[in-house]
């Protein structure tokens, strides 16, 4: 079962996050690790606060932040050395995603949706 870490994540039906949760819950085939700093769960999945109660290794973050955000992230991503960091649109950050490929992490600018859909994720 691969896990996907998705950052940003919303309860809102409407976001772009919250369907992606609700596509990889549907699949059954996915450990699904909601981030988000106020809400307790989403879609009946508790929900981690921040990058650091995330075990390491995860397959993908998926990030639905902006480079405001994620910017403080650096440290995080290089600690949890995910298989590959998804910037989904709105959510893209050249800088940070230069940093993680000297520190061997592989970044895509794509929608997280979009490769689920072509089992690309």
């Amino acid at each position: 079962m691969r896990t996907i870490v998705v950052v940003g994540a919303s309860d809102k039906p409407e976001r772009t996050s919250n369907q992606l949760i609700r596509r990889l819950q549907r699949r059954g085939d996915f450990n699904v690790i909601p981030v988000n700093p106020v809400l307790p769960q989403i879609e009946g999945i508790p929900v981690v606060s921040s990058l650091s109660n995330v075990p390491a290794g995860p397959d993908v973050v998926s990030l639905y932040v902006g480079a405001k955000i994620s910017a403080g992230l650096e440290a995080e991503l290089e600690r949890l050395k995910p298989g590959k960091v998804i910037f989904n649109p709105g959510a893209e950050n050249s800088e940070l995603q230069d940093k993680l490929l000297q520190h061997g992490i592989d970044g895509e600018e794509a929608c997280s949706l979009v490769l689920l859909s072509q089992n690309a994720l």
